[in-house]
């Protein structure tokens, strides 16, 4: 599903948010109620809302226990929203912490040494998690580079783990991609390099193509093509494989290794 336009549809937008920050419906849409109102008694808040009058009162106990809203003693009771920006700093915090928990927990977790071999082939569905894995990859980086894309998939961290690995003396070598594509990373990676490849990338229905050290490799392709928007699991499927002797290194590394040495002798550079 995707996420409402903050600015076109604020108030469905901001209860979507606090919901996912673990309030329940009815206090996420009473908080946003009083972020409209100001300050409010339960039967404005049921007014401007979907938040019956008598389940007010039990979303406001929620809100007030987690420091969102302040308590009038008046009669009839008032109600007051913190501000919006302490609001989001509130959840910053909060955010921060489950994750540093987590990033705790999950570390106690991991074996000392993590598996250098990977076997078989593994599966990564959703242009958000592909994206993060290659991130990941990239940030892996000692050596070499090859990666392929089709213009929708160059986000800006991905262009950022690129010129991260070229600062650090990685090589980063493209090849298939578009005149567009070429020039934007060219833009943000002035060393990068090029080589002729055995298809153009930007004709085929593939996504992006990754290969780091010759010893990891990605390959996606977009799956429902423009009728997938980009949080949409469906919308991109990647296989990816580690180790020298994985079948899908073994593969893919066979065809780019040929082309790379080849440019290398030839001494050419499809960008010329």
């Amino acid at each position: 599903m995707m996420t409402p336009d903050p600015t076109a549809d604020p108030q469905t937008a901001a209860i979507e948010q606090l919901e996912q920050f673990g309030l329940s419906a009815y206090a996420a849409q009473t908080f946003v109620a009083l972020s409209s109102l100001g300050t409010g008694t339960a039967r404005d808040v049921s007014r401007v809302s979907d938040v019956p009058r008598t389940r007010v009162y039990d979303a406001i106990d929620e809100l007030h226990s987690r420091g969102l809203v302040d308590v009038r003693q008046s009669s009839p009771r008032e109600f007051w929203a913190i501000s919006a920006e302490t609001a989001t700093r509130t959840f910053e915090r909060e955010l921060q912490h489950r994750t540093d928990l987590l990033r705790t927990a999950l570390s106690e977790l991991e074996p000392e040494t993590r598996q250098d071999e990977q076997r078989g082939v593994w599966t990564v569905e959703g242009q958000r998690a592909v994206t993060q894995r290659i991130v990941e990859f990239l940030a892996s980086a000692e050596d070499e580079i090859v990666y392929m894309t089709v213009a929708d998939l160059l986000t800006d961290d991905l262009l950022e783990g690129l010129q991260d690995a070229s600062a650090r003396g990685v090589t980063v070598n493209l090849a298939g991609v578009s005149t567009p594509v070429r020039d934007r990373i060219q833009a943000e990676v002035p060393d990068v390099e090029t080589f002729e490849s055995l298809w153009d990338w930007s004709d085929t229905p593939a996504g992006r193509l990754l290969m780091i050290d010759r010893e990891r490799t990605l390959v996606s392709v977009l799956v429902n093509g423009d009728d997938a928007a980009p949080s949409d699991p469906r919308s991109e499927t990647a296989i990816w494989g580690k180790g020298e002797t994985n079948s899908l290194v073994v593969v893919l590394k066979a065809i780019f290794t040929w082309q790379l040495d080849r440019t290398d002798d030839d001494g050419t550079d499809s960008s010329a």
